[in-house]
């Protein structure tokens, strides 16, 4: 039997420190490591840094996405310490609504910085009204803005982000904004919606996005564009068109508006002269450019005298260059668009409009729409957008003729009288204000883009749609202005 070994008392002591020093350190150092990585990627409260380092998340306006922004959010950043000191001090109840969009753009955007800018502009004055302009109701609002990447790259981090400030101090009950219709923001939506936080799209037309609990949506979609640019171009002699369509998977907005065009527009005295001619905006810009390039040539020879746009303005302004330079110069053409071509930047608007090609849109708003439609609009809304009224004195030298501003004042002040009406109520949550959504008929929101009220699946009842035209100066004169009622068949 081997004789047991006795250690001295001291180094048995020794031993147990450094057991007991490692033992922490293999605790401390990765959570350590991990502290440090994640101050490294925070930008601010609420922001971190994702992918290539762009910051996205949610903020009060205290952070602040990019230069360009820096007036419009520190107005909002100050309204929102105005309504926090007023419920500490006079113990004002409020809510927060959240505008959620990519702020941070790129060229992979259908939306350009501009846009972005009137978005959150718009959205400022809607905060106002409700807080304490002319339409002045409680509980107050805090406007959150919350940024999803370009692209939507990291919509699920600023969702998160969002439904965990539902049950905070934020008090979140509404999401306003979305982006566009792409399906990272329906995904989005979706999310927001099953977490019981109301929403509502400002410029998101695609036809099948409806039907979501406590959703809806300020923009006519694109069925009822497709029928306004239709019932246009019939009045006005039109009757030979082809559409060319972005084919692209994730783009719900060309893929629906081939659709409701595609039906809208033939009769017996009208005609779509051909198939769709197509090109797929997924692929790399060079591939899809080339595409474009090649359409021009066929569109020659199937002599049609209306060409309709199912993509986005971005691959407009490119379809536009090759149809300057077609073979059959002497065939003079008009395209009409869909309303993302009001997210084309000024400079873009001048180019499309140099290239003897005569180029109209269907909109979703213009400041000038109370005056062709005074029963449609309201004029006490459409007031604050008209030149030197009260945005050009907040925002002085910032041209909003894409009127994304209308839009997304719109979408907020429709989450603010939602609140409005939910205040009756035990308590303001987000079902709360999204049933209050569909209780509008006899109360409509006062827009500047319309009167608004919804039906059950979300879309607005009978929203004016504006035709307008784009023209060498980078602005949109207003044509025309038409309503869906006008423009559907009986029994569509």
């Amino acid at each position: 039997m081997r004789p047991r070994l006795e250690w001295p008392l001291h180094i048995v002591r020794r031993v147990a420190i450094v057991v007991l020093v490692v033992a922490v350190l293999a605790v401390t150092v990765p959570l350590t490591v991990h502290w440090v990585s994640e101050a490294r990627a925070r930008c601010g409260d609420g922001v971190v840094k994702l992918g290539d380092g762009e910051c996205v998340g949610v903020t009060d306006g205290s952070w602040v996405f990019a230069h360009h922004l820096d007036l419009v959010e520190d107005r909002i950043r100050k309204e929102n310490a105005q309504v926090v000191k007023e419920a500490a001090e006079k113990k004002e109840p409020y809510v927060s609504v959240a505008y959620m969009t990519s702020l941070t753009v790129t060229d992979d955007d259908s939306n350009s910085a501009e846009s972005v800018r009137h978005e959150l502009e718009g959205a400022y004055l809607a905060q106002y009204r409700h807080n304490r302009g002319d339409l002045a109701s409680s509980p107050k609002i805090r406007l959150l803005l919350a940024n999803t990447g370009s692209s939507s790259a990291h919509w699920e981090h600023t969702v998160d982000e969002l439904i965990r400030r539902k049950d905070s101090d934020d008090k979140l009950v509404a999401v306003t904004g979305l982006g566009p219709s792409t399906e990272r923001n329906l995904a989005a939506l979706k999310k927001l919606s099953a977490a019981g936080i109301a929403t509502v799209a400002s410029t998101m037309t695609a036809t099948n996005i409806k039907n979501i609990p406590g959703f809806v949506r300020v923009a006519p979609d694109n069925t009822d564009e497709a029928y306004a640019a239709a019932t246009y171009l019939k009045n006005a002699g039109f009757h030979r068109a082809v559409i060319v369509e972005d084919v692209a998977r994730r783009n719900l907005y060309a893929r629906t508006l081939t659709a409701a065009f595609s039906k809208a527009f033939p009769d017996g005295k009208h005609q779509l002269v051909a198939e769709s001619m197509t090109y797929d905006s997924s692929g790399k810009p060079g591939v899809w450019k080339t595409e474009l390039q090649n359409i021009p040539v066929n569109i020659c020879d199937k002599r049609p005298d209306v060409i309709f746009f199912a993509g986005r303005g971005q691959h407009l302004t490119t379809f536009l260059n090759r149809l300057a330079n077609r073979s059959c110069t002497q065939q003079k053409f008009t395209v009409i668009a869909g309303d993302d071509t009001s997210n084309l930047s000024r400079v873009q608007i001048e180019r499309a409009a140099a290239k003897a090609v005569h180029v109209l849109y269907t909109g979703l708003a213009h400041r000038d729409m109370w005056k062709n439609a005074p029963d449609r609009v309201s004029e006490r809304s459409a007031r604050y957008f008209q030149k030197g009224e009260q945005m050009d004195r907040w925002f002085p030298g910032d041209d909003r003729s894409d009127s994304q501003d209308i839009m997304a004042h719109d979408a907020v002040l429709t989450a603010a009288h939602g609140i409005e009406l939910a205040s009756g109520g035990p308590e303001v949550t987000g079902e709360a204000v999204g049933r209050m959504f569909h209780q509008m008929d006899g109360q409509p929101v006062a827009g500047a883009s319309g009167f608004l009220s919804f039906h059950n699946d979300g879309n607005p009842r009978d929203k004016a749609v504006p035709i307008l035209s784009l023209n060498s100066q980078g602005r949109a004169d207003l044509v025309d202005v038409t309503t869906p009622e006008d423009d559907q068949p009986d029994g569509d």
